[in-house]
């Protein structure tokens, strides 16, 4: 079911832009344990590693110059953030960084090894768009990555969530996103299948997922549930 409230795109880059000052402060800490998470993740794979919502760049540093990074965001305040960073650090191995909806990447089929979404796919409009996305310039074979929220299902948190969703749909991000939402979308795509989902902090609330790409579509692995 599509939540009754939703995300419109120019909020997104309109609140991404405001936290673009403080969003390293603020957020850095908080999520430093599930971006090292998302990055090891990725690094199994290694190649050339497409970043969306790379937002500030606080990840970038952390991936090995062995492989070659790419990274997009709504916010062109973000992305400037990002790009001082890497001039700053002297980071060879980033690519470009290119303002992109996640929903329309302007990458050909089967561009990238890894495709990396930190804390993305509750603050665009479409998820599954998005989702859809990732899968197509991911090449067979490869990974996506994704540290994000994960809605509960029931019981208070449940209620504390719906309650909450309007404001922060004001900040960027959705609080109601739950599993189904991704077991329904790898259930429909013909190459998706679930490899990974664990807790992360802070406080579980968030999750590490991780979608492999079959080369043939025949062969598709059945979603394994929650996992």
């Amino acid at each position: 079911m599509v939540l009754a409230i939703d995300i419109e795109r120019g909020a997104v880059e309109r609140a991404y832009d405001r936290w673009a000052p403080v969003y390293d402060l603020v957020f850095g800490p908080v999520f430093e344990r599930g971006r090292r998470a998302a990055v090891l993740a990725a690094e199994r794979i290694g190649g050339r590693i497409l970043e969306v919502g790379v937002g500030t760049g606080i990840s970038l540093p952390d991936y090995s110059a062995v492989n070659r990074i790419v990274g997009v965001d709504i916010s062109a305040a973000m992305l400037d953030k990002a790009r001082e960073r890497v001039t700053e650090l002297g980071l060879d191995h980033v690519e470009a960084l290119e303002v992109m909806d996640a929903e329309r990447l302007n990458f050909a089929d089967n561009s990238f090894d890894v495709v990396v979404a930190q804390y993305v796919v509750t603050a665009v409009p479409h998820p599954e768009a998005a989702l859809d996305e990732f899968e197509r310039v991911l090449r067979p074979g490869g990974e996506i990555v994704i540290l994000s929220r994960v809605g509960a299902e029931a019981g208070p948190r449940k209620k504390v969530e719906q309650w909450v969703a309007p404001a922060a749909l004001k900040l960027g991000w959705r609080t109601e996103f739950p599993w189904q939402r991704y077991a329904r979308w790898a259930a429909g795509s013909p190459r998706a299948y679930l490899i990974e989902r664990r807790p992360m902090p802070p406080l579980g609330h968030f999750s590490l997922i991780r979608f492999g790409k079959n080369s043939n579509a025949a062969t598709q692995v059945r979603l394994a549930g929650t996992a």
